[in-house]
């Protein structure tokens, strides 16, 4: 039989069992995505010791809860905005509450602004670009520890994106891939490999 008949044969048996094509290991009806219009809560930990880390993990526990409560029942972007930035001095209070109670000393800022810096971060098959975006921002100490993040509203927190690998150039990822050789048996055997 010739190679191409037989090639040919082969890539249709192919196209018709495999019929999708470009399927990932997430369907795309599991990827949330962050929408336009959305408020984010980021905090900057003092430092990545274990004890840093706990206390960004505390605040975020507490703050989320609160304000969780207070954007639950709203629909508009415009309702949370202006009972966030009314309460700003609540969710500064509860931050610098949790660091008195561990008997730490440390500054807590807490700001509420429409162009607060984001970097890239690859969540599971996901890639949320870099940029400025509306946020509360939580620097506790020094603010050099690794940072967590949620979306506030709409209430979204309940998805841990910490957990994400931060993506620091658009290079890294596509050199990850550079790595990856893709061989078909088929193309060996008709010699095109």
């Amino acid at each position: 039989m010739n190679k191409w008949v037989l090639f040919f044969s082969i890539l249709l048996l192919f196209l018709i069992v495999f019929p999708k094509q470009g399927t990932s290991e997430f369907a795309q009806d599991d990827i949330t995505v962050i929408p336009d219009e959305s408020i984010r809560l980021r905090i900057l930990a003092n430092s990545n010791t274990e004890q840093d880390q706990q206390i960004k993990y505390e605040i975020r526990d507490r703050v989320n809860e609160e304000i969780t409560k207070w954007v639950e029942e709203m629909a508009s972007i415009d309702d949370a905005r202006q009972l966030i930035q009314q309460r700003i001095s609540h969710v500064q209070t509860i931050a610098e509450n949790v660091i008195k109670e561990a008997g730490l000393t440390y500054d807590v800022k807490v700001a509420y602004d429409k162009h607060v810096t984001f970097p890239r971060k690859l969540y599971g098959s996901y890639l949320y670009p870099e940029g400025e975006y509306e946020a509360i921002l939580m620097t506790i100490g020094e603010g050099q520890g690794d940072n967590w993040w949620c979306v506030l509203f709409p209430p979204l927190c309940f998805l841990d994106f910490s957990f994400g690998a931060t993506v620091q150039e658009t290079d890294d990822v596509v050199d990850e891939e550079k790595d990856l050789t893709i061989k078909f048996f088929l193309f060996e055997w008709l010699g095109w490999s």
